[in-house]
């Protein structure tokens, strides 16, 4: 924005904008910001506020109110997310149980807490106390036997259902923007787009109450993604109750890039992996300061979580783990097949899921979100509940896989032959023949990793909140595990083979299976969201120990790679062009030799281009010109016969001008002049006056020639954050080009279909 200075020469005429007015500077929906606009006028505002904050004490106290909103901002996000985080693992934790039993004691107490509170639970029968009753003990006062255990499927299916049925019924009704992870819309609006209510107080309000539903109800998602959309709900909340942010969409974007660093912090207990995530992944300008105070606000919200002790672990997350053996040079090679793994399941999922959510949204699938989920819902719960693997959450799965096996742990997992002769350290335990109870457990992960792969296409991008965080990484923690034991017993078997030789001795404590479910963890999570540094510092924090960062990395890089074969795109670029988003990556390359006079509007045998000019139309052929196009902006020219460039003008801005000109300036009719120049036209006498709107003109819109190579054009139109850039010759207006043209002339390239671009 350019401000005009004082007319002169202009008699008794107002420039009735010299006083701002409602709405100005803002956006429609559906819409993209103007970065370098906004940038400017936060330019402007700081340095009034500078200036006058050595007219008096009071102004510069507001001052150093002002330079401290930002980071009052990032304290309250960073307490409402860790809340937020608190509650929502609390009631999951206490919803799961639900479905098998309850507390008679408490009913809000989930099976832990309850057997926690009572004095009668043995260390071997932990699991069991009088106090926690499953169904068929309450209903029918039988824990055993063939009519219990129908009884007990049939409930959990129910309480399924129900929690399903509750959580798309309060989405579709009141927050139909609550659904999904959220990451693609987030990724899209911190790039610049507007999408109103998406990130509202009744968007945040549903998201929380139906993300425990959904969890609860045992389908194949999670809630680190959603965290990330919960937490930017706060950070939008936060931002609207101060008009350095509330009137600056530049501004706002930066608060909500630090918002999505609180989301994984509290999602993870993984502040610094949180601010890398926002920095990787999700934000779209990240400057130094947005780094610190995303820093800030993630090591808040984990705070915060840390105090509410969700786990009663002390632990930010339930799959907190520590191991005590180091890995050998050797076991990169099966780290290594992990890694080919998980981008071969990124690569599957994607293709997969797109294919399903493209079906859904083309076909009359799409009409019934309430019966697919309940469909799926059930489905999972039928399927889900003979296996005790996938009968429990998907967290505590991750739990236990994860576990390195103690000399206490009960797990079928830890069914090993013990030697009777074995005098060592209760974290030193030798590796060892493994038992029935871990074959065992074998064939149900290897049936469970089957069905979390398959159901997992169909769940991801129902109309429910889901997140994808936790079911890639249970499915890689499933294949890893299990590659971990085949690990350990051929090592324990085959001791004298000459890879296992040099550090597998006999009686020696090998191989870690619980390791290798991380780095299965990490590869799947890899393959499908492409992260790589953030994902490694996230895997780091979660286990404590810098040691196992060579074997994370070398599995993410293996996994991305792989992926990256079959295609760049990661799940959440992938859903941002399904949905049409005007997102403009900047990872990905152009690289045809196109001129913008190929891309620019108008084409030949096209109309011409629609401008305004300086000082000859009158107010209603401005308004004529906006009631016949649909176009954000026009450009202003002397005249339509010389077409020089004067600058540029937004629709939006045009039509509240011309509207508060007609209700506060006297005299301005459908016959009045509009004029963009700094002086008035010369009028002819008794003619009404003319309306001046210089102050909403831009002078320098962004130019280049017609010549310019696209590539430039591309990266101008990456790196600025532009709407729209004006195409000249000689300083004569040829065309345009907007975001919408450059998306849609990449899309050409790569040969996909330009008319999947549906926003501006």
């Amino acid at each position: 924005m350019v401000n005009a200075g004082d007319m002169n020469g202009s008699g008794n005429l107002m420039d009735f904008l010299d006083e701002p007015f409602p709405d100005v500077g803002t956006y429609e929906d559906f819409h993209t910001i103007d970065w370098l606009r906004e940038k400017s006028r936060d330019t402007d505002r700081h340095r009034k506020i500078t200036s006058k904050s050595k007219e008096s004490i009071w102004e510069f106290i507001k001052s150093l109110l002002d330079a401290w909103s930002g980071w009052v901002v990032m304290l309250l996000i960073g307490l409402l997310a860790g809340t937020l985080a608190g509650v929502i693992d609390l009631a999951v934790d206490w919803m799961t149980d639900l479905k098998e039993g309850v507390c008679l004691s408490a009913f809000w107490y989930s099976h832990e807490q309850c057997c926690w509170t009572s004095n009668e639970t043995t260390f071997d029968d932990r699991d069991k106390c009088p106090q926690w009753q499953k169904w068929s003990e309450l209903l029918v006062s039988q824990s055993e036997g063939a009519s219990a255990y129908i009884l007990n499927y049939f409930l959990y299916i129910m309480w399924a259902l129900c929690f399903a049925f509750l959580a798309v019924s309060l989405v579709r009704v009141f927050a139909p923007y609550a659904c999904g992870s959220g990451i693609p819309e987030i990724k899209t609006i911190l790039s610049g787009f507007i999408i109103r209510g998406y990130l509202g107080k009744w968007t945040l309000l549903i998201k929380t109450v139906t993300l425990v539903l959904v969890v609860s109800s045992g389908l194949s998602l999670g809630k680190e993604g959603p965290l990330v959309h919960v937490a930017c709900c706060c950070g939008n909340f936060f931002s609207s109750l101060f008009s350095k942010y509330s009137k600056n969409e530049g501004k706002r974007r930066e608060v909500l890039s630090a918002a999505a660093a609180a989301g994984i912090s509290v999602a993870f207990g993984a502040p610094i992996g949180g601010v890398l995530f926002s920095l990787e992944e999700v934000s779209y300008y990240f400057p130094l300061k947005t780094l610190w105070r995303s820093f800030f606000a993630a090591l808040v919200a984990a705070f915060t979580l840390r105090s509410i002790n969700p786990f009663g672990n002390s632990r930010l997350v339930l799959f907190y783990v520590e191991y005590h053996t180091p890995w050998y040079m050797a076991e990169l090679f099966p780290f290594i097949l992990l890694g080919v793994f998980g981008g071969l399941w990124g690569t599957l999922f994607i293709r997969c899921n797109i294919a399903w959510c493209r079906r859904r949204k083309t076909t009359r699938l799409g009409k019934y979100p309430v019966l697919e989920v309940i469909v799926i819902t059930a489905i999972t719960a039928i399927i889900a509940y003979p296996n005790p693997y996938t009968r429990r959450s998907t967290s505590e799965l991750i739990s236990e896989l994860f576990n390195d096996c103690g000399a206490l742990e009960s797990s079928q997992l830890c069914d090993y032959i013990n030697d009777p002769n074995m005098t060592r350290p209760v974290d030193d335990i030798p590796d060892r023949p493994a038992g029935p109870g871990v074959y065992s457990a074998m064939w149900q992960l290897a049936l469970a990793l089957v069905f979390k792969i398959v159901i997992t296409i169909f769940t991801f991008g129902m109309k429910i909140p889901s997140g994808l965080f936790i079911p890639s990484m249970a499915v890689g923690a499933m294949a890893g595990r299990m590659v971990g034991i085949g690990v350990e017993q051929l090592a324990y078997h085959h001791h004298d083979w000459i890879i296992f030789r040099n550090w597998c001795r006999p009686g020696a404590d090998c191989v870690t299976p619980g390791l290798y479910a991380m780095v299965g963890a990490a590869a799947c999570l890899g393959g499908v969201t492409r992260m790589t540094v953030s994902l490694v510092v996230i895997m780091f924090e979660l286990t404590g120990g810098l040691e196992y960062i060579v074997p994370l990395m070398a599995a993410a890089v293996t996994s991305k790679w792989v992926a990256d074969a079959f295609g760049k795109e990661g799940i959440y670029e992938a859903h941002i062009h399904l949905n049409g988003y005007p997102f403009l990556d900047v990872k990905d390359e152009f690289t045809h030799r196109t001129l913008a006079t190929d891309v620019m509007r108008p084409r030949r045998g096209e109309a011409p281009l629609s401008v305004l000019t300086q000082d000859s139309m009158t107010v209603e052929d401005v308004e004529t010109l906006i009631k016949e196009t649909d176009y954000n902006g026009f450009p202003v020219v002397v005249s339509k016969d010389s077409e020089r460039l004067i600058g540029f003008a937004q629709r939006r801005e045009l039509i509240l001008a011309i509207k508060n000109a007609r209700q506060r300036q006297d005299g301005v009719v459908s016959n009045s002049i509009v004029y963009f120049t700094e002086d008035p036209p010369e009028l002819p006498p008794n003619s009404p006056h003319p309306l001046k709107l210089r102050r909403i003109l831009n002078l320098s819109p962004f130019t280049v020639t017609d010549h310019t190579p696209m590539e430039t054009v591309v990266d101008i139109f990456r790196k600025l954050g532009l709407r729209q850039c004006l195409v000249t010759r000689s300083g004569r207006l040829l065309g345009i080009i907007t975001k919408k043209d450059v998306l849609r002339h990449m899309a050409q390239m790569a040969n996909q279909d330009p008319e999947s671009i549906m926003f501006n």
